[in-house]
């Protein structure tokens, strides 16, 4: 009997403490956010894989629809630099995770605030990676508008 109870905790522990794709998925995104509020490059590099492209889908001021490649070196310095009183804080407000095997993707609506102030809304589309290391994501591509939020 207590070898039946021993090999039912051990069993019953393993299950309740795995995490399924999806939920590796959001923890990956959050480390993201989380660092972005922490001004810490390192906890956001940590899920970032090292040939991950970050882009931007922008209307210009004529209503032209254009592709911004940004660097995510210069991204990840800008939030890395710390400024008294700046916190930046990209609030997700909800996922839709598809995941195919080893590859994912997350659609994340957002609102960025930067010290409580709201600066503008979007989505964020990450793609991600199973690897060795757990979810990485390999790239992430945004849109940004001012209009029709839910603040």
């Amino acid at each position: 009997m207590k070898k039946l109870f021993t090999i039912l905790f051990i069993a019953f522990s393993a299950t309740a403490f795995a995490q399924t794709d999806e939920e590796q998925i959001k923890a990956s995104i959050n480390q993201v956010f989380d660092g972005m509020r922490k001004n810490d490059t390192t906890l956001i590099r940590q899920v970032l894989h090292p040939s991950c492209f970050l882009k931007s889908v922008l209307k210009t001021k004529t209503g032209e629809v254009k592709l911004q490649d940004d660097a995510i070196i210069g991204w990840l310095k800008s939030v890395g630099t710390k400024r008294e009183g700046v916190i930046l804080d990209e609030r997700l407000t909800s996922y839709d995770i598809k995941v195919d095997g080893a590859m994912a993707m997350a659609w994340t609506p957002y609102e960025l605030y930067v010290s409580d102030k709201f600066i503008h809304c979007g989505v964020d589309l990450f793609t991600l990676m199973k690897t060795e290391k757990g979810w990485q994501i390999i790239g992430i591509v945004d849109t940004r508008r001012k209009e029709n939020c839910k603040q």
